[in-house]
């Protein structure tokens, strides 16, 4: 294993997939194990650096969620209810467990970018996280994996100011309102308008409010939309706006359900639209912040898209310089 090779990291563990979230969720255990076994089978998992998921610390957790919140997250577990908040939500006994490792996982590997041990690592965590509210579950989420991470690198890690790339087809809801204030932390969102698709937020009149006004953006797009007026907006508008802001470090949350293939939505992108995604950003951050890079996965539902589109944005990661 080489010095570069020694520079990426990666969490991807057995552990996730027991989440149990029944027989026939969308987000599903064989998410992760798809995605682990083939960077496995290609021979990236071997040259990326291992993270241990470790379980989030409540302080840290507390950034971003209120208390009240996790203690019901415990107790609906622990009395073995089917879901929380809402259906979508669904979890087990196990699931404040996983989503603690999850949580906690991405915040190792954060850790370990603000002090210089790895540059960067792709983060194959569920529960996903970037819908849940500080005081609720939505959308599969049980906690913010990437907010946590973020309030994390500003508040305890000095690392700012920071921006958190979202281009998961769904509005990354949570993850907004959690920095829609804070000027340090820019928010970019590229996603299926918002009046066709769940969560229903994500307007492009959403800016950001009192001091953070102008540190939101989002770049709502029409079912249909394929990868030649996704790419345009995402290099000309998205990594531009990333570009003027000058992060000191990019975290993304990485979803693959804008594929044309994902059952869950209607944009229209191809695989080699992510391979180019992966190759414009990843050449953005080594020009403004040293290459570090924080990714984290969300959504995407078809399991050969997502085996495929991971593998490949792991091995630009290697790639990088």
């Amino acid at each position: 294993m080489g010095d570069r090779d020694q520079k990426v990291g990666l969490l991807a563990d057995p552990v996730f997939e027991l989440h149990d979230t029944g027989p026939s969720h969308p987000e599903r255990p064989s998410r992760t194990e798809r995605i682990r076994k083939e960077l496995e089978r290609r021979g990236l998992a071997g040259r990326c650096r291992r993270i241990e998921p470790v379980e989030a610390g409540e302080e840290d957790v507390l950034r971003v969620h209120d208390r009240e919140y996790l203690e019901r997250l415990r107790q609906v577990c622990e009395r073995g209810d089917p879901f929380i908040d809402t259906p979508d939500s669904a979890v087990c006994p196990a699931s404040r467990r996983i989503a603690s490792l999850a949580a906690g996982g991405v915040l190792a590997a954060a850790g370990m970018i603000a002090r210089g041990e790895i540059a960067r690592a792709f983060c194959a965590v569920r529960p996903p996280g970037h819908h849940a509210e500080r005081y609720r579950s939505m959308g599969f989420c049980l906690l913010n994996n990437i907010a946590i991470a973020a309030a994390w690198l500003k508040e305890a890690g000095g690392i700012r100011p920071l921006a958190v790339l979202d281009w998961d087809v769904h509005h990354g809801n949570g993850t907004q309102h959690a920095f829609e204030s804070d000027p340090d932390i820019l928010f970019v969102s590229l996603h299926q308008h918002p009046e066709t698709i769940y969560p229903g937020t994500g307007f492009a009149s959403e800016r950001g409010t009192g001091a953070g006004l102008g540190t939101v953006l989002n770049i709502p797009l029409a079912p249909g939309t394929g990868g030649r007026e996704y790419l345009d907006l995402f290099e000309n508008s998205a990594l531009a706006a990333i570009t003027d802001f000058a992060p000191e470090m990019l975290l993304i949350s990485a979803g693959f359900d804008a594929h044309t293939d994902d059952p869950l939505a209607g944009l229209a992108l191809e695989t080699e639209t992510y391979y180019k995604m992966d190759v414009l950003v990843f050449d953005l951050a080594a020009e403004i912040c040293d290459g570090r890079v924080l990714t984290v996965l969300e959504g995407g539902y078809d399991l050969d898209v997502l085996a495929d589109c991971t593998s490949h944005h792991v091995a630009t990661m290697l790639e990088m310089p």
